[in-house]
């Protein structure tokens, strides 16, 4: 039963703290829509997800409206393109033709993002993969709501260093295809490394071929809610601490719940999993960087930042498992720049650095994320630095994430704007010492020892 102290509780989370629902998304599986020719494929992926997902944002919103909780998002994940493309695609250019289907579809339906235009390389490339990647930079630039994500690492398979050198080349070329907006196709543009098959997030969000034909995952954010509760034990020890983060997790998860089993009730979809995952935004108290601050660092990046974060995400976990039978996606601390206030705050202090934040991911949700850098920075740096990232989820057995954003035009010093959820990020630098010849080598890099577990 729910007292009326935990509704109090609850409303004041809402209405002061920054809690929502981060999103609703319905992951959609597109197998039963791959044909030969082209234009058959693009008109069965455009009905089967209109039908599919025609009543998504109503529901969402009626369900807000009724319990009184914001859901900020409705989003829509779909099987890897490069799958379902690869028997009627013969160029990059027939690819971009889905990529607008997708566009529009999710424009019909009302959504605010599809993902799922990926591909999956993690130890090798289809002719079908390698096309729609090369097709992703024109695909971002004439789409406004389509995501894109390729996972090149595993910690099963190794890293493909094919794969890794090749989005060095595309994130620059995105940020070329989009400089007029500056450089904002990379915003939509995630390089993975062990990518999970049912992450509600963007925009890394594609629906796996192990998911049933529809399901309804929700990912919720409560930075906010966090950091207050953290205020309350100020100066306590660790244990009370972790227990207090444990608490506040698993009243957080149980938002996420709610809406997840409403959710799939009236929309007749099954329930797969809730992301409970702190993820930030431009608001003013909704920052992971301010609950580090709370822990006890001066600026997030100070020394103690990554245990401290380690800490918060382990306990994020804790309570959320214990909220909810089915916690997947990715659930724990999101650390993007451009969108925590906080981090913004660190880095123009001079206290984080895209060293310390490829230390902290080591420990948190995804990776280095949102992170504006310079764009005359070389294509082969930025296959280095995703080769770092992916090299720690495959020793770490964890999921980690690229995303830079090469502002064309734009260096150290400036800042960009990218407005609503995404907000804005002074440009970071970039160490510039080369490694052309280690991303040149060509091949893969393999699976470590401890990978075999057969």
């Amino acid at each position: 039963m729910i007292n009326f102290t935990e509704v109090a509780e609850t409303n004041s989370m809402i209405e002061k703290e920054n809690l929502d629902v981060r999103t609703i998304t319905m992951g959609i599986s597109l197998l039963d829509c791959i044909d030969t020719d082209l234009n058959k494929l693009c008109d069965n992926i455009y009905n089967k997800i209109y039908e599919s997902a025609k009543d998504l944002v109503k529901t969402g919103d009626e369900i807000s409206k009724e319990f009184g909780v914001p859901i900020v998002n409705k989003r829509i994940s779909i099987t890897p393109i490069a799958m379902i493309g690869s028997s009627a695609c013969k160029s990059s250019d027939d690819f971009v033709q889905i990529a607008k289907t997708l566009d529009k579809v999710a424009k019909a339906v009302g959504v605010n993002f599809i993902g799922g235009y990926s591909a999956l390389v993690s130890k090798g490339m289809t002719t079908s993969d390698r096309l729609l990647i090369e097709s992703i930079p024109k695909a971002l630039a004439c789409t406004d709501v389509v995501c894109s994500s390729v996972n090149v690492g595993s910690t099963k398979t190794g890293i493909n260093m094919d794969a890794v050198r090749l989005m060095g080349t595309i994130v620059k070329k995105t940020a070329e295809e989009t400089k007029e907006n500056d450089s904002l196709g990379c915003a939509k543009l995630v390089i993975f490394c062990n990518a999970p098959d049912d992450n509600p997030f963007m925009a890394g969000a594609f629906h796996g071929v192990t998911e049933a034909d529809k399901i309804i995952n929700v990912g919720v954010s409560g930075p906010g809610v966090v950091k207050t509760a953290l205020e309350q034990v100020r100066g306590e020890s660790f244990e009370v601490l972790c227990e207090t983060i444990k608490k506040t997790a698993f009243k957080v998860t149980r938002v996420g719940q709610l809406v997840a089993k409403q959710a799939s009730a009236r929309l007749g979809v099954p329930f797969g999993i809730i992301d409970l995952s702190l993820a930030p935004t431009p608001a003013i108290g909704d920052s992971v960087a301010d609950i580090l601050h709370e822990i006890g660092v001066e600026h997030a990046g100070a020394p103690g930042t990554t245990a401290a974060l380690a800490l918060l995400n382990d306990q994020v976990k804790k309570g959320g498992v214990m909220a909810s039978s089915y916690v997947g996606g990715l659930s724990g601390a999101f650390i993007p720049v451009s969108e925590d206030q906080g981090m913004i705050n660190a880095v123009e202090a001079g206290a984080l650095t895209i060293e310390k934040l490829e230390a902290m991911t080591c420990v948190c949700s995804v990776g280095l994320d949102m992170i504006a850098i310079p764009g005359d920075t070389k294509d082969t740096t930025i296959a280095g630095i995703i080769a770092d990232e992916m090299a720690i989820g495959m020793i770490n057995q964890k999921t980690t994430a690229v995303r830079l954003i090469p502002v064309i035009g734009k260096g150290v010093g400036e800042t960009v704007e990218f407005g609503g959820l995404l907000g804005y990020a002074p440009i970071m630098p970039v160490n510039n010492f080369g490694c052309e010849n280690f991303v040149n080598r060509g091949g893969r890099i393999p699976a470590p020892v401890h990978s075999f577990k057969n």
